[in-house]
C-alpha cells in the first residue's frame, strides 16, 4: 500500500519523518486577574493555523494551574498573555515551578504590556521570548520555529 507514504520515501522512511514532524504544542495562558483575553485567542489562532496543536487554558490561571495543565499536556511551549502589570511576580513563580517540575526545557513566552526596564529581568528567569503589543504573529510563529528546529 504505497499510497499511504509520502511521495518519494521508502518503506520506514515514512514512519522516521512522521515522528520527526511531531507538531509543536503550545499552551496558551491567561494568568492573574486580567479579564481581557481577544489577543491571547488571536495568538492562538495564529498559531494552530501555522500547523501548532494549540490548548488554550482560559481566563484568571495561576502559575500552578499553568504548570499543571503544561505536564499534563506535555508541551513544548507555554504563551503567556499579562495586562495586568502582574508580569514580574507571576512569570518568576511560573518559572519556578517548571524547574520544580523538571520542565526546564519548555520555551516560555510572553505577550502585553510589559515595560523595557522589566524585559531583563524576565528573562533572568528564563522567559525565552518576550513580545510586545503590534508584535506580528508571524514573527511569534517564527520564534518559536526557529527555538524548537532542532527538536521539531
Amino acid at each position: 500500500m504505497s499510497f499511504l507514504r509520502p511521495e518519494g520515501l521508502r518503506r520506514g522512511e515514512a514512519r522516521s519523518k512522521l515522528m520527526i514532524d511531531k507538531k509543536i504544542r503550545v499552551l496558551i495562558a491567561k494568568p492573574g486577574l486580567d479579564g481581557h483575553d481577544r489577543g491571547a485567542k488571536v495568538i492562538a489562532r495564529a498559531l494552530r493555523d501555522a500547523g501548532m496543536e494549540v490548548i488554550y487554558t482560559g481566563l484568571r490561571q495561576t502559575p500552578e494551574m499553568i504548570a499543571s495543565a503544561a505536564a499534563q499536556e506535555d508541551v513544548d511551549v507555554i504563551g503567556l498573555s499579562i495586562l495586568s502589570g502582574a508580569h514580574n511576580t507571576l512569570c518568576p513563580q511560573l518559572m519556578k515551578l517548571l524547574r520544580e517540575k523538571g520542565m526546564a526545557d519548555v520555551t516560555v513566552l510572553v505577550g502585553g504590556i510589559i515595560p523595557d526596564a522589566d524585559i531583563p529581568a524576565l528573562k533572568e528567569t528564563g522567559i525565552a521570548g518576550i513580545f510586545l503589543p503590534g508584535t506580528s504573529t508571524q514573527d511569534i510563529v517564527d520564534f518559536i520555529h526557529k527555538r524548537l528546529a532542532p527538536t521539531h
